[in-house]
């Protein structure tokens, strides 16, 4: 049995409480960690992955989980995955986001998990996800004690990937995140909060937390899809994930495409190739199938997860086309995993 190792609790009321625990008790240094659903940290800290002297609880802290749909959409960071996918706003007018967060593992682990740890949930790979007997056995990797990356390992960087389902399909909608550390308060898209880098992989302050997430009223206008490759139907992570928004004029025209991969890289991509070959565009088969081959130039899967690199590196364009054909109401020709 795996078991915690020991750590003082604190339970603060406030925001700003929390953030000063996590300020002065070293968070920059890892000796302090944030936990709101525990979904990803307790794992983590029985493995190993992740120490913490200190760990902050965020469930007291009042409005951190409320939602509201009164134009925008502010979803409040400490909703469980479950109250997001299905408030009757978010299903009705965010399909697609309803979607991808209902993909997310099992049913008890979103009644867990919330929205502001699955987008800052740690990033994975198959040398660093294991027990620390069998970690310790083959020598640490650099994202856990180590000096090499496994996955390759004359890179000066980690490879892990971003486990993130909500992440790409936010980025997609064109979501704004609300962060609350020492400095105050700051709000930056959704696709920023990442870094290309495994372990550096937020671009946000160790001390900083997610408050919210909001995601324009206009989203809700434009056709969206969410793809999410699996070896099961639910409970696994992704390896290869594809959000998709697309804004249409009336003639069928692409004004406007956003599209994000998940779980191919550190952070969410944005295959550049596949959104300039469909703006401006009328949206057609032909038009989708060209635009999601370009994806693949894009995508770096590698081999640190389910299934093979090279597999998974083909399978992105047909999941972007896949996702392209759903947003353009064609039959989507592939049968895709049934969600939990």
């Amino acid at each position: 049995m795996l078991r915690l190792p020991p750590f003082t609790l604190r339970r603060p009321r406030r925001l700003a409480e929390a953030v000063e625990i996590l300020a002065e008790e070293g968070a920059a240094e890892g000796r302090a960690r944030a936990v709101a659903g525990g979904t990803d940290l307790w794992p983590n800290m029985k493995r190993r992955h992740q120490t913490a002297d200190v760990v902050v609880a965020l469930g007291g802290i009042a409005r951190l989980d409320t939602i509201q749909a009164n134009g925008d959409f502010t979803l409040g960071a400490n909703a469980t995955l479950t109250q997001v996918a299905e408030h009757s706003r978010v299903a009705t007018d965010l399909p697609a986001l309803a979607k991808a967060i209902r993909s997310i593992s099992s049913p008890p682990l979103r009644n867990m998990g919330t929205l502001g740890g699955n987008l800052c949930v740690d990033t994975r790979c198959t040398y660093y996800n294991q027990t620390e007997e069998w970690r310790r056995s083959i020598d640490y990797c650099m994202k856990a004690e180590g000096s090499v990356c496994w996955v390759a390992p004359s890179s000066p960087r980690c490879w892990a990937h971003s486990a993130s389902d909500s992440a790409p399909m936010l980025a997609a909608l064109g979501a704004e995140v609300t962060l609350f550390g020492p400095d105050g308060e700051r709000t930056l898209p959704v696709e920023n909060l990442f870094h290309d880098d495994g372990m550096e992989y937020l671009s946000k302050g160790p001390a900083e937390l997610v408050t919210a997430v909001r995601v324009p009223g206009a989203a809700a206008r434009r056709r969206s899809a969410f793809w999410k490759l699996r070896r099961r139907g639910s409970i696994d992570f992704a390896v290869l994930s594809v959000g998709a928004s697309l804004d249409l004029d009336q003639e069928g025209v692409v004004r406007d495409a956003r599209v994000f991969l998940g779980a191919v890289a550190s952070r969410p991509v944005v295959p550049e190739q596949t959104v300039a070959a469909l703006e401006g565009e009328k949206l057609d088969a032909e038009v989708i199938a060209e635009a999601a081959a370009k994806a693949r130039k894009h995508a770096t899967p590698m081999d640190n997860t389910d299934f093979q690199a090279q597999w998974r590196g083909a399978m992105v364009g047909k999941y972007v086309e896949a996702a392209l054909r759903e947003c353009a109401g064609l039959p989507t020709e592939r049968m895709e995993p049934p969600a939990a």
